[in-house]
C-alpha cells in the first residue's frame, strides 16, 4: 500500500491517466489504423545454394582419445544430418616440436631441458553437400569442439564451367 501511495505521489502523469481514463479512452477509440498495401512490384532474388563436392575436417590436438571420441561425434552428427562420410583417419606418428632451453641463464652451456609438444591429427572427408547444409553441420560441431582441439575446413565448391569452355553450338 506504501508503494503505491509513494507512485501516485510522484508520479503525476499516471494520476492523470487514471483519474482522466475517459479523455484517454476516448484518444485511443479515435485513433485509425491504416492498412499496409504489399509491394507488387519487388523482384524476387532467387538465391541458389552452393554445392559442395567434398569437405575435409583436419582436427588437431594435443590428446589422441580426445581426438578419436570428437572424430566419433563428428560421424555421429553427419549420419543424423543424411551426410556421406567417405574416410576418417588419422595419421601413424604424432607430429613432435622440441624446444631445448638452458636450464638456467646463468649457468654453463652443458646444462639444458628439453621440452617436447606432440601434435596428434585426425581426418574426417564427407561428400557431396549443399551449402545450407554444410553451414549448419560446421556451426555445430564447432560449438562442440572440445578443448586443446583445433579444426580446420577445407571445401571443394563445384561450379559449372565458364562459357569460354563450353562446346560450340553447331
Amino acid at each position: 500500500m506504501n508503494s503505491f501511495r509513494h507512485l501516485w505521489r510522484a508520479t503525476s502523469i499516471v494520476r492523470n491517466v487514471l483519474v482522466n481514463n475517459k479523455t484517454f479512452s476516448r484518444q485511443l477509440a479515435t485513433a485509425t489504423i491504416t492498412p499496409i498495401k504489399p509491394i507488387e512490384d519487388v523482384p524476387s532474388a532467387v538465391e541458389l545454394d552452393k554445392l559442395y563436392k567434398r569437405v575435409e575436417l583436419e582436427m588437431r590436438g594435443i590428446d589422441p582419445a580426445v581426438l578419436l571420441s570428437y572424430s566419433w561425434f563428428c560421424i555421429a552428427a553427419a549420419s543424423h544430418l543424411g551426410i556421406e562420410v567417405t574416410k576418417s583417419w588419422a595419421l601413424r606418428k604424432a607430429e613432435k616440436e622440441r624446444h631445448t632451453l638452458l636450464r638456467c641463464v646463468h649457468i654453463y652451456k652443458k646444462h639444458r631441458v628439453q621440452y617436447e609438444i606432440r601434435t596428434y591429427f585426425r581426418f574426417v572427408h564427407l561428400q557431396r553437400l549443399t551449402g545450407s547444409t554444410c553451414d549448419t553441420y560446421l556451426e555445430y560441431i564447432q560449438r562442440n569442439l572440445p578443448e586443446g582441439c583445433a579444426l580446420k575446413v577445407t571445401k571443394v565448391e563445384c561450379q559449372n564451367l565458364p562459357e569460354h569452355l563450353t562446346p560450340p553450338k553447331e
